[in-house]
């Protein structure tokens, strides 16, 4: 056999074939596997999570930084709440013990008498002192208009001479400690009144706000 029968003949068909079903597989292979990302996106787009985690956790730590700060400041300013409540108790009890001396007794008192009034007035005194020098300060609500968040109506007064729903009478004293009510006062307020007139209700929330 020649070399021409050998390369023309079915030996050189098959080799043919051979090739171009390699190629083929080749090609398909190529076409299957997808194409690499490019290294430069990949670090942007890791960069960019990386960025987003960093601003949530600086977020985090800035709102957890706040509300430590606000913690810390309602326990140094409520932290005395039970024990000023427990006191204010002890004042009532200086007040009733005053207000049971009758006017006469008091005009006509000796010396040790008078001794003693004066004694437990200072005492109390002291008292709602010390207790505003850690934040409990006592409410005046006569003649402002009633407020349910700091005052208790107890009773109902008729007079005509001021504007519904005024205070007229403090039964037991009310308190705040910051911005909290430790107590409210017990009050009696005006009924029948007239109406309380825009600016009179302007000026009790103004003194509310001083």
């Amino acid at each position: 056999m020649t070399d021409d029968t050998t390369k023309n003949g079915p030996d050189a068909t098959a080799a043919d074939a051979a090739a171009d079903a390699a190629a083929y597989v080749e090609n398909e292979t190529a076409q299957q596997e997808p194409a690499q990302p490019d290294p430069i996106e990949l670090l942007k787009a890791e960069n960019g999570e990386l960025r987003d985690r960093y601003l949530r956790l600086a977020a985090e730590m800035d709102n957890l930084r706040r509300r430590t700060e606000r913690e810390v400041k309602d326990a140094k300013s409520y932290s005395v709440a039970g024990f000023a409540r427990d006191m204010l108790a002890v004042s009532d009890n200086l007040r009733r013990a005053l207000d049971a001396i009758p006017p006469e007794t008091k005009a006509a008192a000796d010396a040790g008498l008078s001794t003693l009034i004066e004694g437990v007035e200072m005492t109390e005194r002291a008292m709602l002192s010390a207790l505003e020098r850690h934040g409990v300060r006592k409410l005046e609500p006569v003649g402002q208009k009633f407020d349910p968040n700091f005052h208790q109506a107890m009773f109902e007064v008729p007079n005509p001479d001021v504007p519904n729903n005024t205070v007229v009478q403090v039964v037991q004293a009310g308190f705040t400690i910051g911005e909290r009510v430790l107590r409210p006062a017990m009050v009696g307020v005006a009924k029948g009144g007239p109406k309380p007139t825009e600016a009179e209700t302007n000026s009790v929330f103004d003194e509310k706000d001083a």
